[in-house]
C-alpha cells in the first residue's frame, strides 16, 4: 500500500510554517525565505536549478545531513495534495488566469490536488504536472490522490493547515519537518490541536550543523 508522507516541511521554533500577512509579494509573510535557507544551501537545491533530475549535480551546495534529507523530496511520490494557500496568494480564486507560483513547468511532475472551496477545471502543465481542484475532506482527497498515484506514495505538501488536518485525521504515515532556529510569533501553526500526537508516532530528531533539526515522525502502527 502506498504511504502518505510529509517531506521537507519547514517550521519555526514556535511551530509556524508561514508568517503573515501572505501576499503576492510575500508568499511567506514576515517570515520571508528564512524558513527555507537550510535547503537553499544544499546540493539538492542546486541540482533543481539546472534542471537535473538527479541530485549531487555539479559541485555547488552542501552534501551533509541537510542535503541527505532534502534529496528524498521527490523519491517515490506519485501524487501531491496541497492547500489553497500553497497554490496562490489570497484571492487567487478570483483570477481565472492564475496558474500557480511555479511558471509553466511546476516542480511536482505528478497529479497534484489543490484543496479549495472554489474548484475549477483541471489544469495541465508542462513536465507531467496536472492540477486538480477539489472541495473535499482529507480522506476523500487522499482517496483521489492515491487512485492517481499509481501505487506510489502521496505527498502532503502544505501549508500548515493541510498538514495539521491530515495529521489530525490520522492519515499521515511518515512526516519530515525541519525545525528552523527562528521565532516568528504569528502566522500559520502546525501543532495546534494535536496534543498527544507523539503517542502514535516514533519520533526522531537529527540536528544539523546548519542549526536546523530534522524531525521525523513514523507511524507506530501502519494504517490498515
Amino acid at each position: 500500500m502506498s504511504r502518505t508522507r510529509v517531506h521537507n516541511f519547514s517550521i519555526s521554533l514556535d511551530g509556524f510554517a508561514t508568517g503573515e500577512p501572505q501576499s503576492l509579494e510575500a508568499p511567506f509573510g514576515h517570515a520571508g525565505e528564512r524558513l527555507h535557507e537550510w535547503m537553499f544551501a544544499t546540493r539538492f537545491w542546486a541540482a533543481q536549478g539546472d534542471g537535473s533530475e538527479g541530485v549531487g549535480s555539479g559541485e555547488v551546495g552542501s552534501v551533509g545531513v541537510d542535503h541527505a534529507f532534502a534529496a528524498q523530496h521527490g523519491l517515490g511520490f506519485g501524487a501531491e495534495i496541497m492547500g489553497a494557500n500553497k497554490f496562490g496568494p489570497p484571492g487567487w480564486q478570483d483570477d481565472p488566469d492564475w496558474r500557480g507560483w511555479w511558471g509553466p513547468n511546476p516542480p511536482f511532475r505528478t497529479p497534484t490536488f489543490v484543496l479549495t472551496h472554489r474548484p475549477r477545471p483541471p489544469m495541465e502543465m508542462e513536465g507531467g504536472t496536472t492540477f486538480y481542484f477539489l472541495d473535499a475532506s482529507p480522506a476523500d482527497a487522499l482517496a483521489a490522490a492515491r487512485a492517481a498515484a499509481g501505487g506510489q506514495d502521496v505527498r502532503i505538501g502544505g501549508g500548515a493547515a493541510v498538514v495539521r488536518d491530515f495529521l489530525a485525521a490520522g492519515l499521515v504515515d511518515h512526516a519530515h519537518l525541519v525545525q528552523v532556529p527562528i521565532v516568528l510569533g504569528r502566522g500559520s501553526r502546525v501543532w495546534d490541536g494535536l496534543e498527544g500526537l507523539e503517542d502514535g508516532y516514533a519520533v526522531e530528531a537529527v540536528p544539523s550543523p546548519s542549526g536546523v533539526v530534522h524531525l521525523t515522525l513514523t507511524r507506530r502502527v501502519p494504517r490498515a
